[in-house]
């Protein structure tokens, strides 16, 4: 009996899991439970009796001395943990790297298949060098040499590796290096290291006569590296198929009309088997505009995006994409009656989707493509108006009016508070409401009808509050473009016209009312957050880190010598991340 493969766990593997495990607990869903625990009982089963052939067979043995004592089919309970520890580190580190990655826009259909990167013909070469890696690994342990380990190796896990690469190669291919390469080479280097100190201590000991005798580094043998580097590789190839199995089921409402909280391994084995010829390539177009959209508009709502899951992460981006599609038709119209008649358009698409006709959705396509430019249609042909409410749009729509008021020289329509808080109500309480109709249909029962109410309210109100935000930062810009939304009675109160803010927006009258409207948005902000904890628990922690993320600049603009981009203040990405964890880390 002795402790040093207990030891190599409390020293090596336990802090990592310790440390991965504090950085990812506020970011931490019922699906990511679901995936690591899927992961690790797969790890268990798979690699067991390997192990237990291994260790019978003397390809590699533990000193008494190393071990505590139990076994599992001659397997040191040491051991089995070791398949755990590594799965669970591994699953943490890719968690941890892909959290912001939006799965959806990495698929590709029929037509994309063709047009885009020849994805079938990698699948069929990374298919066939597979099955050469596996035949090879046949013909070492046919030789029963110096090869046996490394064959073992191949023949072991290379039908996994190959059933997981042709499942899921379209995202394993077009995914980023730092959701695939990374999270395999990290943890491989280190445990490459760890690996390297048990062999030199003598904590396992790999048998001379199955092993090349060829070393990474001197206390390293290959067989020892390829196995980790393999290992780690198919955790994270088994993670990237259940997030592609994920993206179909999300994606597709017309393949999987309902989709379970947690999916059930045969809803997920029938998603990958999916062919991509019955993927909507149209979807998945607009969803890749529009996350450039919000990616490049908003980086606080793109930050919080990723802190959403499933259904509810995809239809709050195409909410986002149609406010921001419809918000510039109207202000980048070339003239005031260009823009009017982009509002009256906008009105009669949203009459053609509450309309009680059997042809709507047909009606719609085909107003939608013989009106709108070809780079606004996806926003439009996609916005879910199936569980949205009218009202709000239509509001929205009418708050674009206010914009538009503008353009009538020496026109200023905000002419005192109430104007200005019935503008925010028309241009963010909306959009507050509809994000919030959106979390109540994708967490159906978890609120009541008089939660509901109050929510819905306090939206609105945080929605106004966020728009005086956003006023705010603006004003510099905002007068470049002719527009002062800062309330005319409150300028003539100290002396001022709007005339004098386009002239000089940072003269130190202007900077009063701004901390006086950045004050009236705390104070409303303070009085409506305490309903965000009133939501549906998946959209609680998000949700407050939308709200948090947003209200940040409106901190950052109350503190002397904030720094300007582009006109606007900004928050620092560090800060950003800051405020997004704390935000998380309440709930």
């Amino acid at each position: 009996m002795g402790w040093d493969y207990a030891l190599v766990h409390l020293y090596y593997n336990i802090p990592p899991a310790l440390l991965f495990t504090a950085c990812y607990y506020p970011l931490c869903t019922k699906i990511d439970v679901y995936k690591i625990l899927f992961l690790v009982i797969i790890a268990v089963v798979s690699t067991t009796p390997w192990d237990s052939y291994l260790i019978r067979n003397r390809i590699w043995t533990y000193p008494p001395n190393a071990i505590v004592g139990p076994t599992l089919f001659r397997i040191p309970a040491e051991e089995i943990f070791f398949f755990i520890i590594q799965t669970y580190n591994t699953s943490l580190f890719y968690l941890l790297a892909s959290k912001p990655t939006f799965h959806p826009v990495y698929l590709r259909g029929e037509k994309l298949l063709h047009d885009g990167r020849r994805l079938r013909l990698w699948r069929w070469v990374g298919a066939t060098l597979l099955v050469v890696a596996i035949l090879s690994g046949i013909g070492l342990i046919a030789g029963n040499g110096k090869g046996l380990y490394l064959g073992l190796i191949l023949v072991w896990a290379g039908p996994f590796i190959l059933m997981l690469w042709v499942l899921a190669y379209q995202l394993l291919i077009n995914l980023p290096a730092s959701n695939t390469l990374v999270p395999i080479i990290a943890p491989t280097l280190y445990l490459w290291i760890v690996d390297t100190i048990a062999l030199r201590r003598g904590t396992w000991v790999i048998e001379s006569g199955t092993k090349l005798g060829w070393h990474l580094w001197d206390g390293l043998d290959v067989e020892e590296a390829f196995f980790f580097l393999v290992t780690n590789s198919l955790i994270v190839l088994g993670l990237v198929a259940f997030d592609t199995a994920l993206a179909i089921l999300n994606t597709f409402p017309h393949l999987f009309p309902t989709v379970q909280q947690l999916p059930s391994p045969l809803q997920l084995v029938k998603a990958l088997l999916v062919s991509p010829s019955r993927y909507q390539d149209e979807r998945i177009v607009g969803l890749q505009e529009a996350l450039k959209r919000l990616r490049k508009k908003s980086r606080s709502f793109y930050l919080a995006s990723g802190c959403f899951q499933g259904r509810l992460r995809i239809d709050l981006i195409l909410l986002y994409s149609f406010c921001r599609v419809a918000d510039d038709l109207v202000d980048n119209a070339s003239s005031g009656s260009e823009a009017r008649h982009w509002i009256v358009k906008l009105t009669e698409y949203l009459d053609i989707c509450y309309a009680r006709s059997a042809e709507k959705s047909k009606s719609r396509n085909l107003f939608v493509q013989s009106t709108f430019p070809a780079k606004a249609q996806s926003a439009l042909l996609l916005l879910p108006t199936a569980y949205l409410s009218p009202t709000p749009l239509y509001d929205l729509v009418r708050g674009f009016q206010t914009d538009l008021d503008f353009s009538t020289p020496g026109r200023y329509p905000i002419e005192d508070e109430p104007t200005l808080q019935v503008y925010g109500s028309r241009v963010a309480g909306t959009v507050a409401e509809l994000c919030l109709e959106l979390a109540f249909h994708h967490n159906r029962g978890q609120t009541s009808e008089q939660q509901r109410r109050e929510i819905v309210q306090a939206g609105g109100r945080m929605g106004i509050a966020l728009q005086y935000v956003n006023i705010a930062r603006d004003i510099a810009v905002d007068a470049k473009n002719g527009r002062v939304y800062l309330p005319i009675s409150w300028l003539e109160r100290i002396g001022l016209q709007p005339d004098d803010v386009l002239k000089d927006p940072s003269n130190f009258g202007v900077e009063v009312l701004r901390l006086r409207l950045l004050d009236q948005a705390m104070g409303i902000y303070e009085d409506a957050k305490r309903a965000i904890e009133l939501l549906p628990s998946d959209s609680r922690g998000p949700m407050r880190v939308a709200v948090e993320s947003y209200v940040e600049i409106g901190r950052v603009l109350r503190e002397p010598g904030y720094k300007l981009k582009a006109g606007r203040a900004t928050v620092p990405k560090r800060r950003r991340l800051r405020v997004a964890w704390t935000a998380l880390r309440r709930g």
